[in-house]
């Protein structure tokens, strides 16, 4: 038995995954025990826990595979420092003892983090780990592969093919012309946190006119038939400053970045459409490519541009692929899980069994809790819980919901990526026309403008998205059409009549899709609003008395946490000054 512990950590979204025999035994983001949004620390408690899964110590591991190189890593930064001196010693003089302290010891720093680990260290390139996320655990036998994000060593994006246990990388963009950073800098310009706020951007585009796409090919990118491409140098800072633009982007975009937490205006929505429009037009562009070169039409994706689930729907409706599959984690928390499979393949020769679907289990990879484990936290908090059994608590769920309560839905492993998936979510009715609002104001205490997805059974989503067949969306990573004869759904129809949509089947979240079946039973609706359960500026939920917290510090209704029932109002502790909030910016 062969067991491989994948590592990423030291700059963003931080965590670990155990995969033995090549199946995931375990996959978590540290950010969900540490409750420090984007973590980017070494994940000690997530790989603590990942391999108290497995029931094995870090001492009888085969492997521990980091999901980069840190020698390409500290090149690029050492090699971008001194090209654009003397204007890059401010960011060297920031940056450098940061890596003198934390990173240029990555050999140290590992073992050390699993307590003294003496065994084999492997070292996977990031877009390697990128694409082997994307690749291995999909159900191709065979696709052409697309990694595309801020930066990992050298490469910003890369292309190639996978097939059987093999994967090779054929083509790559290079630093510092980056799809990703083109896209972090319109979101820092746009007044919101770089590596954390590109999904608002993404939300915010539909609001906006693309006046400005002419701006950005011109000036901003040099743009080729094959995807590849150039950034002008001079409007961003990011190489040699410690902004991610300079005031030539200013000057393009009429005036300075927005401060953050003030006013949106309507220059900072045209912004976020006209940089969403180029995005899909590069992305279909290197798709594209990737096709040709690989002769395959079933595409893997990964990378945190990936988690643009906008442009990741146009590729199926432009006709450029056939099958689509993303790595639900896309992002560099990832490349833990990416690096353990190629680690796997590539040095222990695993065997990749041809199979008609993928092996993520649903993404519900992370930590779960007993009945007996679930009520003691709550007990502790002071909850006041009605013990109803489980499929009682599916129906009294589906009862609020339909009363238009809104639900916290807590149940089983959690779930491994950005996006809840029916684990730990927040549910609501999805017909009122209010409900959009009332969610963002009162219960995820954010801004006004960001859109909620929607959660279908399976076999009704073709009643109500186009270019959804079934099962084609169970990770909530593609933005689609909502038809326009459906019966009217406000609260996850976005501005521009579109939804990021979450296929829900039986075999992945049984809890959930009970609850689904019975709202429908209830009211003839198939769909659900789903949210990630949490608040704005923390990391979703992870334990139970987390799960209460969050109930009673919010106007959430209920807490449904099988087999227990909580309603807010009835709760002894309502009021108590514990329950106060001071909200994180995001």
């Amino acid at each position: 038995m062969t067991r491989i512990l994948g590592i990423s950590a030291f700059f963003h979204d931080s965590a670990a995954c155990l995969v033995q025999d090549g199946v995931i035994v375990a996959a978590a983001s540290e950010e969900r025990f540490s409750r420090r949004k984007g973590d980017a620390a070494f994940p000690t408690q997530a790989a603590a826990w990942c391999l108290q899964q497995g029931g094995v110590d870090a001492r009888h591991l085969d492997a521990v595979a980091f999901y980069e190189k840190p020698i390409l890593h500290l090149d690029r930064l050492f090699e971008s420092w001194l090209y654009t001196a003397p204007r890059g010693w401010r960011a060297f003089l920031k940056g450098g003892p940061l890596w003198a302290r934390d990173k240029i010891d990555l050999n140290g720093a590992i073992r050390r983090g699993l307590g003294g680990y003496e065994g084999r260290l492997l070292w996977c390139e990031h877009h390697e780990s990128h694409a082997a996320s994307a690749f291995y655990p999909s159900p191709f036998p065979r696709a052409a592969l697309v990694t595309m994000d801020g930066v990992g060593e050298w490469a910003t994006a890369s292309m190639g093919v996978g097939e059987g246990n093999t994967l090779r990388l054929t083509h790559e963009l290079r630093y510092p012309d980056s799809l990703g950073l083109l896209y972090s800098a319109c979101t820092y310009h746009a007044g919101f946190k770089v590596n954390s706020g590109e999904y608002k951007l993404m939300g915010l585009a539909p609001f906006g006119t693309p006046r400005f796409v002419n701006t950005i090919l011109t000036h901003l990118v040099d743009l080729r038939d094959d995807g590849s491409f150039r950034l002008h140098r001079k409007p961003f800072g990011y190489v040699d400053g410690l902004r991610m633009t300079t005031p030539h982007f200013d000057a393009l975009f009429d005036g300075p970045p927005r401060t953050p937490e003030s006013p949106i205006t309507p220059r900072d929505m045209d912004l976020a459409a006209s940089v969403q429009v180029v995005t899909e037009m590069i992305v279909q562009r290197m798709v594209r490519t990737a096709v040709q070169y690989s002769d395959c039409r079933d595409v893997c994706l990964a990378g945190g541009v990936a988690l643009n689930a906008v442009a990741n729907g146009t590729l199926r409706r432009e006709g450029i692929v056939d099958r689509l599959w993303v790595q639900p984690a896309a992002g560099d928390a990832g490349g833990a899980l990416g690096a353990a499979l190629l680690a796997w393949h590539r040095y222990y020769g695993g065997v990749r069994p041809v199979r008609d679907h993928d092996i993520m289990q649903g993404a519900l990879l992370g930590p779960s809790f007993s009945d007996e484990e679930i009520g003691a936290q709550l007990h502790a908090a002071g909850a006041e819980v009605e013990l109803l059994g489980r499929e009682a608590v599916m129906q009294r769920a589906a009862q609020s919901l339909a009363r238009g309560g809104i639900v916290g839905w807590f149940d089983g492993p959690m779930e491994f990526g950005p996006r809840a998936l029916g684990a730990r979510s927040i549910l609501a009715d999805p017909r009122p026309a209010d409900m959009q609002q009332r969610l963002n104001a009162h219960i995820k205490l954010r801004e006004g403008f960001r859109p909620f997805a929607p959660a279908v059974l399976a076999e009704h989503a073709h009643e109500y998205f186009e270019g959804i067949d079934g099962d084609a969306s169970p990770y909530m990573l593609q933005v689609v059409p909502v038809k326009p004869d459906a019966p009217p759904l406000p609260a996850i129809t976005h501005r521009d009549h579109s939804a990021r949509v979450q296929t829900v089947t039986a075999d992945r979240t049984p809890g959930f899709h009970g609850v689904l079946q019975a709202f429908h039973q209830l009211t003839g609706c198939p769909v659900l609003v789903n949210t990630s359960f949490n608040i704005r500026g923390e990391p979703v939920v992870h334990t139970p008395a987390e799960a209460f917290a969050c109930l009673m510090r919010t106007d959430i209704d209920a807490l449904a946490i099988p087999p227990y029932f909580v309603t807010r109002t009835t709760q002894p502790t309502l009021g108590d000054a514990r329950w106060n909030i001071a909200l994180e910016p995001d």
